[in-house]
């Protein structure tokens, strides 16, 4: 399988870590939101890898859009990825990144588990949940959640069965790409960053 990655290295190595961070379906690996919040978290002393599903490099190659690959090729390409990697590593990713994650994570013995915008439900069919798994995870997990967001909002989230492992934070009037209404004061910018920090905070505590 043919690698196609992005490293952002931090300044600091001191927590020699490093998360594995995919991106959703339908934006690649350089979009605006994973290259700001793969700075965040660099910035922040985590080490951040981001690769490309099958899918999204040909569409880099052909400049055609293609429908994502099928899930067990998506967690092949994960998993395919996490190998060899430096520190203690951390799976994630945005939307479907971090929903192939959870899948892999257990498997990989990975450090932990981030997911950014996790898609419990597709946008308004929160009676198709994609959360079985989720009860049964072993790995410590994080999920970072607009209060906006389609995919799963906190009255919906509050009546699922997580693993106990699992924690929820919820970022004020964020959407599915963390963008907060006007009214909220702030930016697309102020909320990945947050997100980030959360994020780099939940490393610390695991492998301190």
């Amino acid at each position: 399988m043919t690698k196609s990655v992005i490293w952002n290295q931090p300044q600091d190595t001191g927590m020699n870590a490093t998360l594995v961070l995919a991106h959703g379906a339908g934006a690649p690996m350089d979009s605006y939101y994973m290259q700001h919040l793969a700075e965040c978290l660099a910035a922040g002393g985590l080490r951040v890898m981001r690769f490309e599903f099958p899918y999204m490099s040909q569409r880099r190659a052909t400049g055609r859009k293609r429908p994502p690959d099928r899930f067990p090729l998506l967690e092949e390409a994960f998993v395919e990825h996490c190998k060899d990697l430096p520190g203690a590593v951390f799976v994630g990713g945005k939307s479907m990144g971090g929903r192939v994650a959870s899948t892999v994570a257990d498997a990989l013995n990975a450090a932990g588990l981030i997911c950014f915008g996790y898609p419990f439900h597709p946008p308004g069919k929160p009676g198709k949940t994609r959360t079985a798994h989720l009860h049964a995870l072993a790995t410590p997990g994080l999920i970072l959640q607009g209060t906006r967001d389609p995919f799963g909002k906190p009255e919906e989230v509050a009546d699922y069965d997580l693993a106990s492992g699992l924690t929820v934070e919820w970022l004020e009037s964020g959407d599915h790409d963390l963008k907060p209404l006007k009214s909220s004061g702030r930016t697309q910018d102020d909320l990945i960053q947050d997100a980030a920090q959360r994020a780099l905070k939940f490393c610390a505590t695991l492998i301190s």
